[in-house]
């Protein structure tokens, strides 16, 4: 091992009492830089700010979680500062050293044929399963609101659906024709399958704990129902499901502030996030009405 690396744990167990675990996470992570420098045959202690900059460029590129970048981070500056203040270096490189920004994931979401075919898969499995999908999909609720939606959730005309969201809030969530349709045939079939006499005040009730059908009971019915579509079920999750109505909704003009009260979002920041498609439909647009996208000057097409 690196003879600074060595003589930094020492230290920090020996004076700041660090426990073996974060004796071992520095251990580790120093050792990586170590590593990352040597491949670009640098000294750990002969670098620049620029170096370690790069290094963890490469620690966001490489998807580590963001307490593993907090940590390597601090590893460094620790490391940098200990090396400082015994002489070893004349100037701290670890200075005013940040961490790089980690740009927001895109949500992931699947198609509107995907979305077609698992709906079709749904409706030849049984009643309650195609209108579980067709409401979930047509109003964008978690899966928690879902399976815990009381029969009196469903408004007499069946055209909406108020739902109770994060923080008790409640918000109404109208339907498409389909969705009420499903609704409509699953209540009838509802009141027939529960025994005479008996009575259950949920929407889609099961023999669980709760009275309702659950999270996992859902979740694993629709990874069953991806296998059959030919979609990787890896890919499929009620979760899924939500950020696909939301950005459907975006693709087909639907305005930011109606998206946000469906999905019952406190802040809008936190819908806006939906835009992505946007993107690409103004690439296409561009690419399909610009007039240097199909006839460009010569010299522009190469």
């Amino acid at each position: 091992m690196n003879k600074h690396i060595e003589a930094f744990l020492e230290m920090m167990a020996a004076e700041r009492g660090a426990s073996l675990r974060t004796v071992e996470a520095y251990r580790r992570d120093l050792e990586d830089v170590d590593a990352f420098l040597k491949a670009r045959a640098k000294e750990l202690h002969k670098v620049k700010r620029a170096d370690l900059e790069a290094y963890m460029h490469t620690v966001v590129q490489n998807h580590l979680s963001a307490k593993t970048q907090s940590r390597r981070l601090s590893a460094i500056r620790e490391f940098y500062r200990f090396l400082y203040s015994e002489d070893i270096i004349k100037k701290n490189p670890a200075d005013y050293l940040l961490s790089p920004k980690v740009g927001k994931s895109l949500p992931k979401y699947l198609s509107e044929s995907e979305i077609g075919r698992l709906l079709d898969v749904a409706a030849h499995k049984n009643r309650r399963m195609k209108t579980l999908l067709e409401v979930l999909y047509a109003s964008g609720m978690r899966v928690s609101e879902l399976v815990s939606l009381p029969v009196s959730s469903v408004l007499k005309d069946a055209n909406s659906i108020t739902v109770i969201g994060k923080g008790n809030k409640e918000r109404i969530v109208p339907l498409n024709e389909i969705a009420r349709q499903a609704l409509d045939q699953w209540l009838m079939l509802r009141e027939l399958l529960l025994k005479k006499g008996r009575t259950n005040k949920w929407l889609f009730p099961s023999r669980s704990s709760s009275g309702h059908l659950t999270r996992d009971g859902f979740f694993k019915a629709l990874k069953e129902i991806a296998v059959e579509a030919g979609i990787s079920p890896e890919r499929v999750s009620p979760h899924v499901f939500r950020h696909s109505f939301a950005s459907h909704l975006i693709a087909h003009d639907a305005d930011l502030r109606s998206v946000q009260k469906m999905l019952g979002h406190a802040d809008i920041a936190t819908t806006e996030i939906y835009t992505h498609v946007l993107e690409d439909r103004l690439k296409k647009t561009l690419e399909k009405s610009h007039p240097l996208a199909y006839n460009p000057p010569k010299g522009l097409d190469k």
